[in-house]
């Protein structure tokens, strides 16, 4: 018995460890700006590199793929936000995980994506690409922001409990 709870411990701090990363690494990314607004610049090619695209195409799920892949967390890679949640999705009533994977629901879909940092009973705090300070899909960085909880569509767990 007491080996079974030193692993489950084990797991348990290991996967702690792995949504620290990713929020640490999503967080060096704040204060990352397009370089003319049309979804260019360095580091956001960067992120549409990893799901196979170039410059111009919405970012904020390529965003997601690159913050995994820097992580080592095996995951599909794409720049369609509606696709984060054809698996381990839940109901935004669930509490999500730092590290977990927000949708927001736009003109009949999930329509823009990003990760959470710390969910509240009232207001969640995110890390988004592609957004900006009014909290548009249709940003020009990489932002912290403060949501209402009841903005949140959906949540996908693609790291693990």
């Amino acid at each position: 018995m007491l080996l079974l709870c030193l692993l489950v411990c084990l797991h348990t701090n290991g996967q702690c460890a792995v949504r620290q990363r990713v929020i640490d690494t999503a967080l060096t990314q704040v204060g990352v700006r397009e370089a003319t607004g049309k979804n260019d610049g360095a580091q956001v090619e960067k992120y549409l590199r990893v799901v196979g695209l170039g410059k111009g195409y919405a970012w904020c799920a390529a965003f997601i793929s690159w913050v995994y892949k820097v992580n080592r967390i095996t995951t599909f890679k794409t720049a369609w936000a509606p696709a984060w949640f054809t698996k381990n999705a839940r109901a935004a009533n669930e509490t999500p995980q730092p590290g977990d994977v927000f949708g927001l629901w736009i003109k009949n879909r999930i329509g823009h994506v990003g990760l959470v940092y710390k969910w509240g009973p009232k207001y969640v705090v995110t890390i988004e690409g592609n957004t900006n300070e009014a909290g548009s899909r249709e940003g020009d960085g990489v932002y912290v922001k403060r949501r209402l909880t009841k903005q949140i569509y959906k949540t996908a767990n693609w790291i693990g409990n």
